[in-house]
Formats: structure tokens, sequence, C-alpha cells
């Protein structure tokens, strides 16, 4: 059986729905991490390993930038997704994903992709919301999750997989 660790760090909780989605899609075994629960989850066991995490302030989560650091060689023996939550779109998701992850990373991964993304004011504090409000223009609550691209990324990594019986 097909082992698959998903590795993320969700700050209002739109990843982990995605990682929810993207688990309930994939042959095998899955086990999912939160960075904030665990920082260091070992992909060692592992056959395949998903990393991902969203954009705030401009960036992704530093915990998920120190795991792939951390973790860049081990990376590389694995089948390997790596996906981003944001709200951009075409070009600028594209520029956001380039600008998070590692080149030798993406160019090994079997999947990547950009899963939507949320401004949540119910969750947020005032500093986030001050600033989403001015950066985005976007006032209250609104969520893009892309479902398809889930599907998409499930389907690329369970590519050559062996099946269950």
């Amino acid at each position: 059986m097909v082992t698959t660790l998903i590795v993320y760090a969700s700050n209002h909780g739109f990843v982990r729905n995605c990682v929810d989605r993207l688990a309930a899609r994939l042959d095998g075994r899955v086990m999912s991490v939160d960075l904030k629960k665990d920082s260091n989850p070992d992909p060692g066991n592992y056959d395949n390993v998903i990393v991902g995490g969203s954009i705030h302030a401009g960036h992704i989560q530093k915990s998920v930038r120190r795991y792939l650091e951390g973790r860049s060689a081990l990376l590389k023996t694995k089948k390997l997704g790596i996906f981003l939550c944001c709200m951009e779109e075409g070009e600028k998701a594209e520029k956001e994903f380039k600008d998070s992850f590692p080149e030798d990373l993406v160019a090994h991964a079997a999947a990547v992709g950009v899963f939507g993304g949320e401004f949540d004011f119910a969750k947020m504090n005032f500093l986030e919301k001050a600033m989403v409000k001015k950066a985005a223009g976007v006032t209250e609550s609104v969520t893009k999750m892309r479902e398809e691209e889930i599907e998409k990324f499930a389907q690329k990594m369970d590519a050559g997989a062996p099946k269950e019986p």
C-alpha cells in the first residue's frame, strides 16, 4: 500500500480544508501533519510527500520554507507534491508559487498546484483585516477553492502507483 505524508501550515483553516479534500482523493494510507503541531515530521517512512502552505503578507509561512530547506535532500528521494493556497490567479499565482518554493524541489515534483484561497474576516485579527482591505481591496469574506486543481493534483500523485486489490 502506498503511503503519503502531507505536511502543511494553515493559519485560518483554508489550507487544512484543502488538505482534507486532497487526502480523501489519494489512494493508500495518508497522514497529514500541521507544522504548528509538529515542526519537523519525518518523511523517511513514506512513499510520497506533499508539502504546502498559503500566502500571508506576500510570503509563504516560514515553517513551510524551513521544512523544505531542512529536508531537501530526503524529499528528492520521494515522489513529491507541492501546493500553494493564494487568492491570486494566472501569472500572479504562478509568480507567488515560484517565489515560495525552491526551484530544485519544484523541478523534482510529480505534482504542483495552486488550490485557491480565502479571506475569512471572522478569523482575522484587526491588522490582517486592515492589510487585506488595503492590499487586495476586499472588504468582506471570500472563498475561492479550486476543487479541479486538487483533483488533478491527486491524480498526478496517484499516477503509476499500484492500486489496492
